[in-house]
């Protein structure tokens, strides 16, 4: 019975063990599992009978449902796409990246001029919808602070801030308390990732602000003037009391430049690799840093030059001058291009936005003034109870002024009249510089007690480019990007008021054509009618005889033009001949040895 009831238990479907197949190799096939295989595929296969059968009905149904399954693409399951193609974009995306009208072809264009414009034009509409795809991977967005009801922004304090945002964003505001070497002024990199301090009295010291990993601290031992960062965050110029000088990022010096010297303040030229410097003498000078050459020196014939600042869309270097004008200086011509007269006294500082539209000022006569630069005329102008020493514009439009110990922040100047201020922050000594961190709501303030962060929500860009500044880079990326920076280095001769004319076609008038001809030939070819030879007979107004006597002509006109210049320059030479003649008996004895 014992062995009776062991045998049903194993046959039981609840005691019975599944025996596991083995997997069978390649090498284990056969012919029966190759029969096998094919005869499980014809199974699941539809006949060609079937398949004909199908197509026919599909056929006979109508055109839009053949239509429906000819668009869908099939997928891995088998089933087809509901969404074939690219995802379709909203027009309102698409305008946000229009760059004026399309080019209207006309009925007369032919050949290559219309196939290059054809081209040009779907190259531009390819730009624009990529733009528009590739907007949503912006994710970031910029955003201002905003006050309850019965409350102003510019009372809220910087310590409610740093309470209120997370832990990273409240590390942005702190305090670095240097009262032995100031007043301070400051330098970010193009990144915002490194921030440079230079004291009055010789201090200089240069470190990741955001980490707080300092990366190298000197004196000097004189007179500091203004420190700016070059190219990369490796090296640093720092205009001392006498001669220019160059560091590298851990403190050791790389150059000594004596042909500026007494630099007052100082603009670097990213993309022309330039570094400009306006001295107590009155010098505007560019040296190449790649070079290590002087481009160019300008003496502008204004007296001391302590204001200082650059237009980043044209290169173009503005300068402030006691006599209340601000005139505009490219490294190709010797007199300013533009000259404006701003103020009633002195202009204290001066900031150009980022699109090189507008230009703020301010002056001793206690105005703030806003200037459209492509009218070269005043928009807006703010009376303060003190002038404002230290202008400085944010990449989001922001603008900061400093009047003492109190930096104010100011939003939209340049549209509707601005009454109150968007923040505002006392800081413990007089302000020396003032800088906006880019692609970060920072404001950088240095001042004669040391140098304070401010957090300014909405003032820095959101979304920056990894290809021109990223502030992640590693150094294997820097070494890369400087290289194909030097390699797409802007020439100064093409630094101009309007770079978007260096791509224009020059399209000369006939008129301007033919009148630079005749300065060129000294006559007027077309002043005579052309020599038309008369028709003769018997095969002699051959062409080839037209064009011989048309050549005759043409010598005998150009004989006669000899002759007269050959008369006229005899006559010349016997004037100046008897000219001297009669100057000789009135010369001294030591004339006779002049030649």
């Amino acid at each position: 019975m014992a062995a009776a009831t062991e045998v049903a238990l194993t046959e039981s479907h609840v005691g019975k063990k599944k025996k596991k197949n083995a997997v069978k190799r390649y090498w284990e096939t056969t012919e029966e599992n190759e029969t096998e295989e094919k005869n499980e595929q014809n199974r699941t296969q539809p006949n060609k009978e079937e398949r004909k059968r199908k197509t026919e009905t599909q056929g006979m149904k109508g055109g839009q449902k053949k239509k429906k399954t000819l668009k869908g693409k099939k997928t891995l399951s088998g089933n087809s796409d509901p969404f074939p193609g690219p995802a379709p974009i909203p027009k309102e995306n698409i305008q946000k990246f229009e760059r004026g009208d399309a080019t209207k072809l006309s009925s007369e264009t032919r050949g290559k001029l219309k196939h290059t414009l054809l081209h040009s034009e779907s190259a531009s509409d390819l730009a624009k919808t990529q733009a528009a795809r590739f907007d949503l991977l912006l994710p970031e967005d910029a955003g201002f602070l905003e006050a309850d009801e019965d409350e102003e922004t510019c009372t809220i304090a910087q310590e409610d801030i740093a309470e209120a945002v997370d832990i990273t964003s409240a590390t942005k505001y702190f305090n670095l308390s240097l009262t032995q070497f100031g007043p301070y002024r400051l330098d970010y990199t193009r990144n915002g990732r490194h921030l440079l301090l230079g004291g009055r009295r010789g201090h200089v010291s240069c470190f990741d602000w955001q980490s707080k990993q300092l990366m190298c601290e000197i004196n000097v031992m004189e007179t500091v003037n203004d420190v700016r960062w070059l190219h990369t965050e490796t090296m640093f110029a720092v205009a001392q009391k006498k001669w220019l000088y160059i560091y590298d990022s851990s403190g050791i010096e790389l150059h000594c430049i004596r042909r500026f010297n007494d630099v007052l303040r100082m603009q670097f030229l990213p993309y022309h690799f330039l570094l400009a410097t306006a001295s107590s003498t009155g010098f505007l000078q560019y040296l190449d840093v790649s070079v290590g050459k002087e481009v160019a020196a300008t003496c502008t014939k204004a007296g001391r030059l302590d204001v200082m600042a650059q237009n980043p869309y044209n290169a173009i270097i503005h300068l402030g001058h006691p006599t209340g004008t601000v005139t505009m200086w490219s490294p190709n011509q010797r007199e300013p291009l533009v000259k404006m007269l701003c103020h009633r006294g002195g202009v204290r500082s001066l900031a150009v936005d980022k699109t090189g539209t507008y230009m703020v000022t301010s002056g001793l006569d206690r105005r703030l003034k806003v200037f459209d630069i492509r009218a070269f005329r005043p928009l807006q102008s703010y009376g303060l109870p003190a002038g404002a020493s230290c202008l400085s514009l944010s990449q989001r439009g922001l603008l900061s002024a400093s009047t003492g110990d109190t930096v104010q922040v100011y939003k939209d100047v340049w549209g509707t009249p601005v009454k109150k201020p968007y923040m505002a922050h006392r800081v413990h000594g007089s302000v020396w510089g003032v800088q906006f961190c880019p692609f970060e709501d920072v404001l950088g303030i240095g001042h004669s007690e040391g140098f304070t962060s401010m957090i300014v929500p909405g003032a820095g860009e959101p979304n920056f480019d990894g290809l021109d500044a990223n502030p992640y880079r590693t150094v294997k990326q820097r070494q890369e990007w400087e290289v194909k920076a030097l390699l797409e280095k802007i020439q100064p001769e093409l630094i101009c008021l309007e770079p978007a004319k260096l791509g224009e076609v020059d399209r000369a008038s006939w008129e301007q054509r033919h009148r630079e001809k005749v300065e060129r030939l000294g006559f007027d070819p077309l002043a005579k009618e052309k020599f038309t030879p008369r028709q003769k007979k018997k095969g002699r107004s051959s062409t080839g005889n037209i064009q011989k006597r048309k050549k005759q002509v043409a010598h005998e006109d150009q004989r006669e033009l000899m002759t007269k210049t050959v008369e006229e320059r005899l006559i010349k030479e016997k004037e100046m001949s008897q000219k001297k003649k009669t100057t000789q008996g009135q010369g001294s004895a030591l004339d006779r040895f002049n030649k």
